[in-house]
């Protein structure tokens, strides 16, 4: 039934190119509650796959001049090394089994909660970013450092993070930044920090190649397709219909 991960990874990858958020947030989760697959290895192996998936995105947004390279900049200042810290903590407990799967789930839950308000306030962190006064060059490189830090360390302990949540982030820090460069910094930054992650993990033993591969056989025209139709439906019902899936699954794992 191996097959039945390219069909995952087709549905995940075809709402990933339609609404450009929901890859870490959707794959984990639906490995765990709808395969089975223990939480520690589901983040593992949605690492290495967000690393390779998002590593074509990274490539067109930045040959479209998409990304601001000093944020990205900022934010790996921030994330790399929370991302080695906490793989550094996921490491002495992982003697304790049963602990270290309850940890990974309640990270994840909490994740996925975010996430799903976040993908709800969106608009209106914007407008508070506008509100604050901040610019594209007066936010500050420490704020971001900071982010990136949290960033860093939520994606790494549950692979969910750095999609939605960075670019509300990024919105909220930098509202006068038109939105194709903020998602392309964001899928930029993303590229290492899941690599890193990911490799990391590896190290650990938590990823299971059998199937990250089957993943990427769906995931791949899945994101062609759902790219090909982005826009063809109302963006306010898809973020609704997304965020009520993540906030489900958040709560069912944190519960």
């Amino acid at each position: 039934m191996q097959w039945t991960y390219s069909v995952a990874g087709l549905a995940v990858g075809f709402v990933v190119g339609l609404t450009g958020v929901g890859g870490g947030s959707l794959m984990t989760p639906l490995l765990v509650l709808g395969f089975g697959v223990p939480p520690v290895v589901a983040v593992g192996t949605d690492l290495l796959y967000a690393s390779i998936t998002k590593a074509g995105g990274a490539w067109i947004h930045a040959r479209r001049g998409n990304v601001d390279w000093r944020v990205a900049g900022w934010l790996a200042a921030g994330s790399l090394p929370a991302a080695l810290l906490t793989l550094g903590l996921l490491a002495g407990v992982r003697e304790d089994l049963e602990g270290f799967s309850s940890l990974i789930t309640t990270v994840l839950g909490a994740a996925l909660i975010l996430t799903a308000v976040s993908l709800l306030f969106r608009e209106r962190l914007l407008v508070l970013g506008r509100g604050r006064g901040f610019r594209d060059e007066a936010a500050s490189p420490w704020a971001t450092v900071a982010v990136g830090a949290v960033i860093g360390a939520l994606v790494t302990a549950s692979s969910v993070g750095a999609g939605a949540l960075g670019a509300a982030a990024l919105l909220f820090l930098y509202p006068g930044v038109a939105a194709a460069r903020i998602v392309g910094t964001d899928i930029v930054h993303a590229v290492p920090l899941a690599l890193v992650a990911g490799l990391g993990h590896a190290s650990l033993g938590t990823v299971d190649y059998s199937v990250l591969g089957w993943l990427l056989l769906g995931s791949l025209p899945g994101i062609f397709l759902g790219s090909h139709f982005a826009g063809s439906l109302p963006n306010s019902l898809l973020k609704g219909a997304l965020a009520g899936v993540l906030a489900l699954a958040g709560a069912k794992l944190v519960l």
